[in-house]
């Protein structure tokens, strides 16, 4: 039968390709974690922001504002514009801000096309696990940069080492995509058929591919006679929960504060009570806990499906955020400027560990994973850029905001993510249907079985619908 890949083996060739295309998602995190290390090297600082190392001096500033630094902020804010050589190099902000602009094409780049390549690739029974890939690599580059950090922060030229080593994942990236092969629907879409059969045949495992293969054929054909602009497209009714999803779900996935922690863990831990070292410390052991908690998303995504693990991890890490915001109310006082005794830090550290644990096991994976999958051939390019534009976009603000905000806020910022992760996690259980081994051919069926969403979707949406 061949079907539509529902009876494929997981075979060697896939696991390679997939895990050389999900090794992209190391440039993306080494960048997310390596900038967090480097603002709280003092010869960095010395360099580009004495004003921050003044402040820091002052005996009684309010813990949460040290690092309230407007140039700071603009710094952290395109930390997805990154340019390694150039960063390496860098003797002012505006060279270090060209460097990061240059990196950051490659990230977008990757970001866009990892996801929708690995969802493309990889067996529907086990799309989740082989998608959680990418979060895998990405948490790898966050606990990589963290322990770079850790050791060249003693080094006078240790942040510009800690910048500069951002090439050693992006020739990494570079050399694996020459040994990976474009996907069937990419191969169809070029009018490659035969090509696109051998290359169903060795990712499947099986000979019988015709099933699959004509249902690629049948949804290309559609796509390229509706003789329509993809980005145009999207915005049809019938793409409606397409289109919502695309927005949502990146945006809440930034709502959660992750990114801008685990950016700035270093600067947060040490804003908390702990030392620069210890700060460090703090963040690998961030890192290592987020890492582990993708490998059980891994395990289990496929198994109890996406919609479980959005609603355990949501509900883990309101918990914890609130958890974060008692404790810190409690010993930092409302002023911010009480000192946190070491118990307290210990548990700031746990709860923070809990709260990515959290993330590692749902939002991480998951949003990347389902953006790459609900989307029809026509308009699946348009629906990945929008997702990817969306999250960096997010990103950008929140980091430009996240040092205000703290300083600001002070502990109730816990309270703020909070917040966004309850609305998220109600969101997810009314509106996300559940997509666990559905085929990306047959996956308009979800949303015509939709409560909601049937009232948007028609039944002549995807070609092989009888």
């Amino acid at each position: 039968m061949g079907g539509n890949g529902l009876d494929s083996r997981i075979t060697a060739s896939v696991v390679i390709t997939c895990i050389v295309a999900a090794s992209s998602g190391l440039i993306f995190g080494y960048d997310i974690g390596i900038s967090g290390g480097v603002t709280t090297m003092v010869p960095f600082l010395k360099k580009f922001f004495p004003s921050i190392l003044k402040k820091g001096a002052e005996a009684k500033t309010n813990m949460y504002c040290i690092y309230n630094s407007q140039n700071t902020i603009v710094f952290g804010g395109c930390t997805f514009l990154a340019g390694a050589a150039v960063n390496a190099g860098a003797a002012n902000i505006a060279m270090l801000i060209i460097g990061r602009v240059l990196l950051g094409f490659g990230v977008g780049f990757t970001n866009q096309a990892t996801p929708v390549y690995l969802s493309e690739v990889a067996p529907p029974k086990w799309r989740g696990a082989f998608s959680a890939g990418f979060q895998f690599f990405i948490a790898i580059g966050v606990l990589l940069s963290n322990s770079i950090n850790f050791f060249t922060a003693k080094l006078s030229f240790g942040w510009r080492l800690s910048l500069g080593l951002a090439i050693a994942p992006a020739t990494l990236m570079t050399l694996g995509a020459l040994l990976i092969s474009d996907t069937p629907s990419s191969l169809v879409e070029r009018g490659k058929i035969e090509q696109a059969r051998k290359s169903l045949i060795k990712v499947r495992g099986i000979e019988q591919v015709d099933n699959e293969l004509n249902d690629l054929i049948k949804a290309s054909e559609i796509a390229k006679s509706a003789q329509q602009v993809p980005f145009v497209t999207i915005f049809e009714r019938q793409y409606r929960p397409h289109l919502v999803m695309s927005i949502a779900v990146p945006f809440f996935q930034q709502v959660t504060g992750i990114n801008v922690i685990a950016f700035y863990a270093p600067v947060l831990f040490q804003s908390v009570g702990f030392g620069k070292d210890s700060a460090l410390i703090a963040a690998i052991i961030l890192g290592s806990v987020n890492l582990c908690s993708i490998m059980v998303s891994t395990v289990v995504v496929d198994r109890f499906g996406r919609r479980f693990l959005f609603f355990v991890g949501g509900i883990q890490m309101f918990i914890c955020q609130v958890a974060l915001a008692v404790v810190l109310a409690k010993t930092t006082g409302v002023s911010g400027s009480d000192e946190i005794s070491r118990g307290y830090t210990v548990l700031v550290l746990v709860l923070m560990c809990l709260y990515a644990a959290g993330f590692g096991w749902s939002w991480g994976p998951l949003s990347w994973l389902i953006p790459s999958e609900i989307f029809p051939m026509k308009i699946r390019p348009a629906g990945q850029s929008i997702s990817v534009a969306v999250n960096f976009g997010i990103t950008f603000v929140l980091s430009q905001t996240f040092l205000t905000m703290l300083c600001h806020f002070k502990f109730a910022i816990f309270l703020f993510y909070a917040g966004w992760i309850a609305k998220m996690t109600i969101f997810v259980l009314l509106f996300l249907p559940e997509t666990k081994g559905i085929p990306l051919d047959s996956m308009f069926s979800v949303w015509e079985n939709h409560w909601f969403w049937r009232r948007f979707v028609h039944a002549q949406l995807e070609p092989n619908k009888h």
